[in-house]
């Protein structure tokens, strides 16, 4: 059947080049099907009925790209409960080595599952991969109704429209009701500074500046550091580059911007803004306001400095240091813990962190060729996509990690506790939330047949998990959550190519070959001019730019202009 044939050929937008998001995690706001006032997006019916599911026991190896620390062999109490139902334990093999996944997708023996993120077109051109439209078809109707009216942008490409990833990244029709990332200051540094106001560059340094000059160590005797960011790797990116398009009123397309009225694609720090953003970085390490060890301490380092309630200013995502927050909680450091800011370079321009993208696909779920018995990994997914799947995977048991009272999904106070402020082990053992990105999910906002939230972040809960510090600096500003800060995503229009930085792009493409000579150009460069004197920041800046033009920058926009094309054409089924 179709469901099993395999694809061993390069085809156009055949590749993902992993360009890096702001919030690839997490920023992101998702288009959503029109809500009422309420802001309620019903499903369907009800789940839909699946052919008999074999729940048998057995076992499926699965390759992830991105490493789980939570991750407890399905010994959780929601992983158990999902091999009670289907049958399915997961044996998972993390690609903590960063080249795992394409040595795997060389090597010719395969895992039964692979998340592969941004190298999914590995798996493809190889032919290790199956399309999964007739499985899908034939035992997938709640993967169907979960998809929807997306079904269009499961597809691989015009030219080949085979479904090869099962999308997981992404929840469909979300909605964020918090923020989390970029700019975050410790509360305490905030309240010392009479809660100002904080929307520029400017007003982010000041707070800094003042609060490191009266408490130059903490109450420990540690040095105080203002402001500490981490490029190490790939999370360079996500500290140091990232914010330099949201701080100047661009959306969150990874290295690449798109003008949004002529599609045209620029590697993002040749715009003039971008330059200025910089500067301010090489002025902040000028003055002293930037750990000295910012660009050469690994991740581990940096995190500790955050548990210890050492670093004022925190540029980065909230999944990037929550660990830390979990420590200062469960040191009773709250007033050293982070709020999370709208930040500009200055009042010209508005934050697009909340710019919807609509749902986007891409990352999730391949079976491959080897997989044994390949309907049952649909029909796991599937169990997933249902509704008490969602309720599972999202909320936990009933009666164990939520009741219901009144038709309403309730959990209870000594749960939430748990769940706030030790938010690591509480995953970790009860699997809840744990599972989001192995299988398909609605996002924040979404409401299931009986008019409750399929998952836990809205308003009402996400005020819960607020400490009473969190609480007191909100209140402070008049704002009830973090995203109060930001413009509301209704003041934009949905991006027709959702975000740039998951578009497939053929991995032997003069676009690909292009990026790959210029990540390490801006990995090296971009330090070294934050690191500069002031006095020698425009010469070095100047030749980075001629750095970029002759290693192919404008043949890179150029190529990527046209896929921005071919991906509108395919979404929109032209």
């Amino acid at each position: 059947m179709k469901g099993k044939v395999l694809k061993g050929t390069s085809l156009l937008l055949a590749s993902v080049m992993l360009v890096g998001s702001l919030a690839a995690c997490s920023s992101k706001e998702e288009e959503k099907k029109p809500a009422d006032e309420t802001g309620k997006t019903n499903t369907a019916e009800n789940t839909t009925e699946t052919p008999t599911t074999d729940k048998s026991p057995i076992t499926y190896t699965m390759l992830a790209a991105d490493p789980s620390p939570d991750w407890n062999q399905m010994q959780d109490e929601v992983g158990k409960k999902i091999t009670e139902k289907t049958g399915v334990t997961l044996k998972m093999d993390f690609a903590t080595d960063a080249n795992k996944v394409a040595l795997v997708a060389a090597s010719g023996e395969y895992p039964d599952i692979i998340s592969a993120k941004g190298s999914s077109n590995l798996f493809v051109d190889a032919g290790a991969v199956l399309d999964l439209t007739d499985l899908i078809d034939q035992y997938g109707p709640n993967l169907k109704k979960v998809y929807g009216d997306y079904w269009n942008r499961l597809k691989w490409s015009n030219d080949d429209q085979g479904v090869y990833v099962v999308p997981t990244y992404d929840g469909v029709g979300n909605t964020y009701f918090d923020a989390g990332g970029a700019f975050s200051l410790q509360h305490q540094a905030v309240e010392e500074a009479g809660y100002p106001q904080i929307k520029t560059v400017k007003d982010y340094e000041k707070v800094i500046a003042d609060y490191v000059a009266k408490h130059p160590t903490t109450a420990d005797g540690k040095k105080t550091l203002g402001l500490s960011l981490l490029a190490d790797d790939w999370r360079i990116m996500i500290s140091v580059t990232n914010p330099a398009f949201q701080a100047t009123g661009a959306s969150d397309d990874g290295e690449i911007y798109i003008d949004p009225k002529t599609y045209q694609a620029t590697f993002h720090y040749r715009r003039p803004e971008e330059k200025e953003y910089f500067r301010w970085l090489n002025h902040m390490n000028d003055i002293g306001l930037i750990d000295p060890e910012s660009f050469v301490q690994k991740e581990d380092q940096y995190k500790a400095k955050i548990a210890q309630g050492r670093v004022v200013g925190v540029i980065d995502q909230k999944w990037g240091f929550q660990s830390s927050i979990d420590s200062l909680k469960k040191e009773g450091k709250n007033a050293a813990t982070y709020g999370f800011y709208s930040v500009q370079m200055d009042d010209k321009t508005v934050d697009h962190t909340f710019e919807p993208t609509g749902f986007m696909g891409g990352y999730g779920l391949m079976i491959s060729k080897d997989a044994k018995n390949p309907e049952r990994i649909i029909q796991m997914l599937d169990y997933l996509a249902s509704e008490e799947g969602q309720v599972l995977i999202n909320w936990g048991i009933e009666g164990k990690h939520y009741n219901v009272e009144n038709g309403k999904r309730v959990i209870p106070q000594a749960v939430q506790d748990q769940k706030t402020n030790d938010a690591s082990n509480f995953k970790k053992t009860t699997g809840i939330g744990l599972y989001n990105n192995y299988g398909p999910h609605y996002g924040d906002g979404v409401q299931d047949s009986t008019g409750n939230y399929f998952t836990t972040n809205f308003p009402e809960q996400i005020q819960k998990t607020y400490s009473e510090e969190d609480k007191k600096v909100l209140a402070a500003y008049g704002k009830t959550t973090w995203k109060d800060f930001y413009p509301s995503e209704k003041e934009f229009a949905a991006k027709p190519w959702g975000a740039a930085w998951n578009l497939p792009v053929p991995s032997d493409s003069d676009a690909n070959i292009i990026y790959n000579k210029l990540t390490p150009i801006v990995r090296k460069r971009i330090p070294e001019i934050i690191l500069s004197k002031p006095s020698e920041f425009d010469a070095k800046w100047d030749a980075f730019l001629a750095e970029l033009d002759k290693n192919g920058v404008k043949k890179y926009e150029e190529e990527y202009t046209k896929y921005i094309q071919e991906r509108v054409n395919l979404w929109s089924g032209r």
